[in-house]
């Protein structure tokens, strides 16, 4: 018996408003059963592999190869479809230009002797390649992602066999016909970019975009036009979601991170921000200061002469200032965030040079303090006061940046279930024995799921309320208590010691003490009861975050809990692979199961291009499956299922008269 024969009229009732809507759709009694047999197609396709990625932190050239090569999976591609049919070096140049088809054929058009030979081959080799990464996708969906200029020829090209002799001849004909015609290089750059496109289904990013590195904007660029993708937001996103939304706090810290890594070119060349008001009160302030403290740590692939340096120090010492004001009337405002020991300008001995910490006075590695007056520490002078006004309008005015915090909120959020694994950037907070801590925010308390659902919609209200509302104002401040406060699930540690690494030499005091979840998430208990908390009770269930660099070269694994939990921050950000020795990582999900791709640092796009340098990387499989995962298995797949049972249900209707066909 079909499952369409036990719906009970009571439920075609029950239904009758939802399925006359529906009837839209599908008018026919054979609409609805080709839309039947669609679905369930679909159903028994191989799940669409997803890839994760965390703490990109603006190294946009890394993040953008490691897209490319989808983590080293077109490489893999090419050497199963190729084998030792072609050499090395050739298969490393097809790489090379399905990674960046317009950079490449330049070069070969500028080498090549024989061309219409080369894109002959070439074509062949393509097609070879778009035929297998397209063979787990329906025909819909591949038709969907071609470029509609050549959509056409490339259905016919990746469905028709190349060995059948009756389709032979047509098929090299349409191939020639690309060459004489002109369209090999337009035909050449759509298949690379299918290729990458249907290499990775999905894109997670679990957080930190933002901060260190210099192109945060080309990332969201590339992001915002991306095929399918989701953002896990970080501790360093929601810093920008919070200075986009107006809170100078939040601005103040950005600036600061950002000229403490002398990464100015998200600032000013991708978001427009105008740094020329904090330059001259720099320049004004702190001309006969040194700065020492506050020289920005510059890589060896940076390049800035002596004098911008010192400018961006002075600029880095009076943002930093402002910001321990603006944060001081924070927590002035709001008690209830238990924050006063982070008050600190007060406790300067402004005479001594000294401060007084946890019953201990401490000397200050600098002490010109020209813009804090003593008896009233926390108060803005009038040129900062309007310093942070010109500064907020170019936030909350620029065009480019509203559309990037915009995509933020459109495909983003603080955590993410999806097939069964949990994926939020930090933590959730825990007592020492293990259960969720309760969290109050405005009176009434949080703890959990809970929590992280409270947490999503305060940054939402932060960015959409209604300017000056008492909730938008409560939100935005508590956006930047998520930047540092204790009990925040983007944070979760006792306090940022900023002001302590920058003036105190004394390294000791300046460490932070981490939340019980960064212990107790390597118990496998906790992991369960954390999935358990968001109705996730698979076996193979995962638990993946990012913010905490796993440090390989100090023999650090990223696999925790029995494989439960997965921190994947392997440390794109240049600034992190000292520690971590290595350049990032990428697990992958695909239907046979978990891997993880362990990246070496990526030396630049240049050498990419011209040498065919590739991103190394080293693959660990950490669970498979000798059956496949289906689409059947999926949250998608469980969505398509109720989609047939209701368009069942709308057969049912149609062949007892309830809802007539329309013709």
């Amino acid at each position: 018996m079909t499952k369409s024969n036990t719906i009970s009229t009571e439920e075609i009732l029950s239904d009758l408003r939802y399925l006359q809507l529906l009837s839209n759709n599908f008018p026919t009694i054979s609409d609805a059963c080709t839309e039947i047999i669609n679905l369930e197609a679909i159903l028994n396709l191989p799940k669409g592999t997803e890839h994760f990625l965390t703490d990109i932190h603006g190294e946009y050239e890394a993040f953008l190869h490691v897209l490319k090569n989808a983590s080293g999976t077109v490489r893999r591609k090419v050497d199963e479809i190729f084998g030792q049919t072609l050499r090395e070096s050739e298969k490393k140049e097809l790489c090379t230009l399905i990674y960046y088809p317009e950079q490449k054929l330049e070069l070969v058009k500028s080498e090549e002797n024989d061309l219409d030979d080369w894109y002959l081959i070439t074509l062949h080799q393509l097609i070879k390649v778009c035929q297998n990464v397209s063979s787990k996708y329906t025909r819909s969906k591949v038709r969907k992602a071609l470029p509609t200029e050549f959509s056409y020829i490339l259905q016919e090209l990746l469905h028709e066999s190349q060995i059948d002799p009756n389709k032979q001849a047509y098929f090299n004909v349409i191939i020639s016909t690309i060459i004489t015609t002109g369209r090999a290089d337009h035909f050449i750059i759509a298949m690379c970019n299918l290729i990458q496109r249907l290499t990775i289904d999905t894109l997670h990013v679990v957080g930190d975009i933002y901060d260190r590195g210099p192109g945060a904007h080309i990332i969201m660029d590339t992001l915002c036009n991306y095929h399918n993708f989701d953002i896990q937001w970080g501790n360093h996103d929601i810093l920008w979601m919070g200075a986009a939304a107006g809170n100078t706090a939040c601005m103040a810290n950005v600036l600061r991170i950002a000229l403490r890594y002398a990464n100015l070119g998200t600032i000013e060349d991708g978001y427009g921000i105008n740094l020329l008001p904090l330059a001259t009160f720099a320049m004004e302030r702190y001309k006969d200061d040194p700065c020492n403290v506050f020289m920005p740590k510059i890589n060896d692939t940076t390049v800035h002469n002596e004098k911008t340096i010192r400018l961006i120090a002075q600029m880095h010492k009076a943002i930093t200032i402002i910001q321990f004001k603006l944060e001081a009337q924070i927590i002035l405002n709001h008690p209830e965030f238990k924050m006063t020991d982070r008050l600190l300008l007060n406790r300067i001995n402004y005479e001594k040079g000294s401060i007084l910490l946890e019953g201990k006075e401490y000397p200050l590695k600098d002490i010109s303090f020209p813009t804090i007056d003593p008896q009233n520490p926390f108060s803005l002078t009038e040129d900062e006061e309007d310093l942070i006004c010109k500064l907020r309008h170019s936030f909350v005015n620029s065009e480019k940046l509203r559309k990037h915090i915009r995509c933020l909120y459109a495909h983003g959020g603080i955590y993410l279930v999806r097939n069964s694994n949990l994926l939020f950037h930090a933590s959730i907070p825990l007592n020492a024995d293990g259960t969720f801590k309760e969290v109050e925010i405005r009176g009434k308390k949080y703890k959990g799921k809970s929590l992280l659902d409270k947490v999503d919609q305060l940054i939402r209200t932060a960015y959409f309320d209604d300017e000056d509302s008492v909730d938008r104002n409560y939100a935005l401040d508590y956006t930047w208590y998520l930047w540092c406060g204790e009990d925040s699930p983007s944070f979760d540690k006792d306090k940022m010691t900023t002001f302590e690494r920058y003036f105190i030499a004394d390294k000791s005091i300046s460490k932070e003490k981490k939340g019980y979840y960064y212990e107790l998430r390597n118990e496998e208990s906790v992991c369960d009861m954390i999935l358990k908390e968001f109705g996730i009770n698979d076996k193979h269930s995962h638990i993946i975050n990012g913010h905490i660099p796993v440090k390989t070269i100090k023999g650090e694994k990223p696999v925790k809990a029995g494989g439960k939990l997965l921190v994947i921050d392997g440390g794109f950000s240049k600034a992190y692979q000292s520690e971590t020795g290595i350049a990032g990582y990428t697990l992958i999900y695909h239907s046979r199961g978990l891997q993880l791709a362990q990246h070496e640092p990526f030396q630049s796009t240049q050498k990419a291009i011209k040498e065919g340098i590739d991103i190394i990387s080293t693959s660990f499989i950490l669970e498979f499956s000798s059956q496949r995962m289906m689409v059947r298995d999926t949250d998608i797949g469980k969505e398509l299922i109720t989609q047939i049972q209701d368009l069942k249900k709308l057969l049912v209707a149609y062949r007892n008269g309830y809802i007539k066909e329309k013709s």
